[in-house]
């Protein structure tokens, strides 16, 4: 019997990438449209997908089904992934604020074993971005498009050490050792390393 060269079977031949990436079903949102033989659904799906390491984005799908809807907002997802550098690869490196329509988060960095203290939406991004150790709060809007969106806006001003040093010219541990929580100069030398 003859293959379809278009049918890799399973999910679209996307297996080492679902191996990768990890998402999460934030929100769906049914619709009707009212025709003449009665009403029509359509559903809409917001999905976060990363790879729980410092890769996050997030994505919109509709269909008239769930699964299809999902499917389209996991791949737009995919499509539009950001990179976030994070601290010891738990935390922020350092406070923010994001906004996104009447949306308004704040992001704060948080001591070790902290976890994870958000809400809902923010809660998703922070899982799939691989953060353990944050304190968000959502001063706006509570619609989970506008949380999502102003979240990821916020993760997109993150900055690393490294990064500032080499804007202002100067060396990592100067930028480090600066910071409130009271690092010494050897931790501010390690993780610069880091």
């Amino acid at each position: 019997m003859a293959r379809n060269p278009r049918d890799r079977g399973g999910r679209g031949g996307r297996d080492e990438q679902d191996n990768e990436f990890a998402d999460k079903l934030v929100h769906i949102n049914r619709v009707a449209k009212v025709v003449k033989g009665g009403r029509r659904f359509g559903f809409a799906a917001l999905v976060v997908v990363g790879d729980q390491k410092g890769r996050v984005g997030f994505g919109h799908g509709k269909a008239r089904e769930v699964p299809e809807a999902i499917r389209k907002a996991t791949e737009a997802a995919r499509r539009e992934l950001i990179r976030v550098p994070l601290r010891d690869a738990r935390t922020l490196h350092h406070d923010t604020e994001g906004r996104w329509g009447a949306g308004r988060v704040i992001l704060r960095s948080a001591p070790a074993g902290t976890g994870i203290i958000a809400g809902g939406p923010m809660r998703a991004v922070f899982e799939m971005l691989g953060v353990s150790d944050v304190v968000a709060k959502s001063l706006g809007s509570s619609n989970p498009y506008n949380m999502v969106r102003a979240t990821v806006e916020a993760l997109k001003i993150q900055e690393n050490p490294r990064g500032v040093a080499a804007r202002r010219g100067k060396k990592v541990s100067e930028i480090v050792s600066r910071r409130r929580d009271g690092s010494s100069a050897a931790e501010a030398s390690a993780e610069a390393e880091a």
